[in-house]
């Protein structure tokens, strides 16, 4: 495969999506299906296999196409929930591939350190439809938080779950980690895979959180890191990595962590 090809006729086709969107559903379907391709290309087991089997310099060459193919799929990723939400409110909702094979994915989030109807849970990067929030609440019970940074997500996200989670225990907000005043309440924490500082933020949490907390951390690496942000060390002396669930045939992995015992 020819992968300098491939890539940049992804990244020159997520630009020109994103230059579409006018806070109206009708490049909707556009999107979806580039994604849905885009999803099954970095799930590709063949596809895997040669982007390991890529030389050193092949990389060099690659990387700042992976950089801009990241940030802009990310970009896309966010457009498609607006989307999605957008055709919730007109009585339109169809489920994508991507947004399956992301429900699958919740199921198996925090391993053995499961989430009960006292957990209280925090997620970084809810966007515009928290499925996240709304899959967990409904089924667990648990007091959810979601958190982001977008205006216009936080917007469409509330009336999603006005919708969909009527009487469930959850709330977005547009604000920033170290502006909630019940950060230390958190027992469990998920970062989005497309949240690009969620390592920076994951060390400023250490020392706003309780010594119980779990945090789960979607990531990509390898072909992943297409669609994701990658798996980074952490110090040492501050979280351990406790878990590390990966799954090939989902869009991202999860690095699990705890406090490391000082």
């Amino acid at each position: 495969m020819d992968f300098q090809v491939t890539l940049t006729h992804y990244l020159a086709t997520f630009v020109e999506l994103a230059r579409k969107y006018d806070q109206t559903p009708r490049h909707c379907s556009e999107l979806e299906q580039v994604i849905d391709e885009y999803s099954k290309f970095v799930t590709n087991a063949d596809n895997k296999l040669a982007w390991e089997r890529l030389a050193p310099e092949s990389f060099r060459a690659l990387n700042p196409i992976v950089v801009e193919l990241r940030k802009l799929s990310s970009l896309c990723v966010a457009i498609m929930e607006k989307y999605r939400a957008l055709k919730l409110q007109s009585g339109a909702i169809e489920t994508a591939d991507y947004f399956r094979n992301i429900e699958a994915c919740i199921d198996k989030e925090f391993g053995s350190f499961q989430i009960t109807s006292d957990s209280k849970l925090l997620l970084i990067g809810s966007g515009s439809f928290p499925m996240t929030p709304l899959l967990i609440a409904k089924r667990t019970g648990a007091e959810v938080v979601g958190i982001d940074i977008d205006e216009e997500a936080v917007a469409l996200g509330s009336q999603v779950v006005d919708k969909l989670g009527a009487g469930l225990n959850i709330r977005l907000e547009q604000t920033r980690v170290e502006e909630l005043d019940i950060v230390r309440d958190f027992t469990h924490i998920i970062f989005s895979s497309t949240v690009a500082q969620k390592y920076d933020l994951l060390e400023q949490l250490h020392s706003l959180t309780n010594k119980d907390v779990v945090v789960s951390m979607r990531y990509g690496d390898g072909l992943k890191s297409l669609f994701n942000y990658p798996m980074r060390e952490v110090g040492s002396r501050s979280w351990s990595l406790v878990d590390n669930i990966l799954r090939p045939h989902d869009l991202f992995d999860i690095a699990l962590y705890k406090k490391a015992a000082i």
